[in-house]
């Protein structure tokens, strides 16, 4: 059992009796971890509070890790880069539900990521700040593919598909795998582009659900622990 001082991404937060919660965060320095904290939700409660455990807010911990597998502790705890936009705005409360749901399920690992972790808080603090967001998910959830394992081989773009189950491209169009003529020009959109860039993607409501659809077929091809999201259809109901 060591102590370990590092930042930390609130992945989820589960009630756990009247007055507990148990928290997934994923920590910069061991990947995945999982802590209890007992009587966090107490009327009372000093010291650490259970506001700081709101989807995806980024945090500083000082925690007991322990080597058998079982819950961890936090000792110390505090709030960095605090959101300024992210839990009051409606739309955006809606896409951090989401994509926190999605990472709960996709990264398993208890090793450290340190690119990984830089493209979380990046992404975060990139849609704290802007307004224009539509797409924002979109493009988060396909540049997270690469960290994973699978993003998409361009090397062969003048293909006339995609395989999803492949990760390239492909002529091969009587696959049931493989994208192709409007699903296929949708999804190539986004590749290559980044986020300040995203806003010259143009999607129509029910381009951007067919798209996304699209990135969770992949994301299920790819990753056996990979849940449907159960908030999947709040978000398509905040962008129809």
């Amino acid at each position: 059992m060591g102590i370990v001082n590092t930042k930390a991404i609130v992945l989820s937060s589960l009630k756990f009796g009247d007055t507990s919660l148990i928290v997934k965060c994923y920590t910069e320095e061991e990947g995945v971890k999982s802590y209890l904290l007992r009587g966090v939700l107490k009327p009372k409660k000093t010291g650490i509070k259970s506001a700081y455990f709101q989807p995806l807010t980024q945090l500083k911990i000082i925690a007991k890790h322990n080597t058998k597998g079982t819950l961890n502790a936090i000792k110390e705890v505090q709030v960095v880069n605090p959101y300024k936009t992210i839990h009051t705005d409606i739309v955006k409360q809606s896409v951090v539900f989401f994509l926190s749901e999605i990472l709960a399920s996709s990264i398993q690992e208890e090793e450290q990521n340190k690119t990984l972790y830089s493209y979380l808080e990046t992404a975060f603090t990139w849609l704290d700040v802007h307004d224009k967001i539509a797409n924002f998910h979109l493009l988060f959830l396909l540049n997270l593919t690469g960290f994973l394992g699978f993003y998409p081989d361009t090397s062969q773009k003048d293909k006339i598909g995609f395989n999803l189950l492949e990760g390239n491209f492909s002529n091969n169009t009587a696959d049931k795998n493989v994208l192709f003529k409007n699903d296929f020009y949708q999804f190539k959109k986004l590749l290559g582009i980044n986020f300040d860039t995203i806003e010259n993607v143009s999607y129509s409501k029910d381009e951007r659900q067919l798209v996304l659809q699209m990135i969770i077929e992949y994301f299920k091809l790819h990753l056996d622990s990979f849940r449907k999201p159960k908030s999947l259809q709040v978000l398509e109901t905040i962008f129809s």
